[in-house]
Formats: C-alpha cells, structure tokens, sequence
C-alpha cells in the first residue's frame, strides 16, 4: 500500500510538472506582447531655432502666432494663408506685410504659425492680422517698423479692449426696455 501511494504521487507530479509547463509557456509569450502602432516609439522633435510666441484679440477671438526661421509660409490654422477664402478675410490678415518693405522681407525668410479661435469670421481675421504685426514687430527688433505700424493703424499692435455689454432684466437686450401699455 505503501508502494502504491508513493506511485500515485509520483504520477501526480509527472502530471502537475506537465501541467505547469503548458500554462508556463502562454505567460512567457503574454511578458512579451506584439508591437504594434501605439507601441512604436515617436520620432525626436525637430530642434527649432528661437520661437517668439504673441497674441492678438479681437471681440471674442484670440489669435496666437509664432514665428520661426523658415521659408517664408505663413499659416492660419494649418491652412496656408494664400489659400484663405473669401479674398476680403485673406487681404485684412496679410495687411501688416503690405506695410513695411522691411516686414515683408522678414515674413519671406521665416515660418509663421498662426491659431485662432473663438469669435466670428471676421473678428478671426483681426485677430490674425493683429498678432502678425505683433510677431513681426518682436522679431525685427527695430521700433522703426512699430511706429510705422502705429502710423497706419494703430489697431494692429494695440487690442481692442471692448467686449459685448451684458443682457439686463427688464429687457430684450442691455440698454433696450420692453414697451410698456396703457390700454
């Protein structure tokens, strides 16, 4: 009886040391998962001369550009600036490089990155176009080309502060009363 114990275990071990290699083999293979897309490692960011990063409002829209040296492209959104439609909005967001020779000549040897959001349409481009004297100005480093700007228009290096008047009660809009009846 004895004997036939020790056999039962023995084979009980054959049996468990099978079982624990199979089960052994799928974890070895779970420690080492599939690469795929997600696990694949990003590129090194391109290492870019200095960046001037300014801002420019407009009613309810704020415009951000950079600028760095590049090869004269000027974004708006990630939407090439000559592309714009319609030509008005195009025109009132390139405006500050019709002012100065000296402007325009810095924008043709650098990269310009402009965001905006917020706002209407319109007030976009002001705000664009407000940001881009803005950016120009700082990289030139010449306050000859700010006082040009401010001679043309002085919008497009100083914001426009005013905001929309909150509603009232008592009616319809900020300062307008509901009519009152008699009869």
């Amino acid at each position: 009886m004895i004997y036939m114990a020790e056999e039962k275990t023995d084979s009980l071990n054959k049996e468990l040391n099978e079982f624990s290699q199979v089960k052994e083999s799928p974890k070895q293979k779970q420690e080492a998962p599939k690469k795929t897309a997600r696990h694949k490692k990003k590129p090194a960011a391109k290492v870019r001369e200095s960046v001037i990063t300014v801002r420019g409002k407009r009613k309810r829209a704020i415009a951000r550009a950079s600028i760095v040296s590049g090869s004269g492209i000027i974004r708006v959104n990630r939407i090439n600036a000559e592309l714009i439609k319609p030509s008005d909005l195009r025109n009132i967001i390139l405006e500050p490089l019709l002012v100065s020779e000296k402007a325009s000549e810095l924008a043709a040897r650098s990269d310009i990155e402009i965001f905006v959001k917020g706002g209407g349409s319109s007030g976009q481009a002001q705000a664009a176009r407000s940001a881009l004297a803005k950016v120009i100005v700082a990289a030139a480093g010449d306050d000859s080309l700010r006082k040009k700007y401010m001679d043309y228009d002085r919008a497009l290096l100083v914001d426009d502060y005013r905001r929309v008047e909150p509603k009232k009660f008592k009616g319809p809009k900020a300062r307008a009363r509901f009519q009152k009846s008699y009869r």
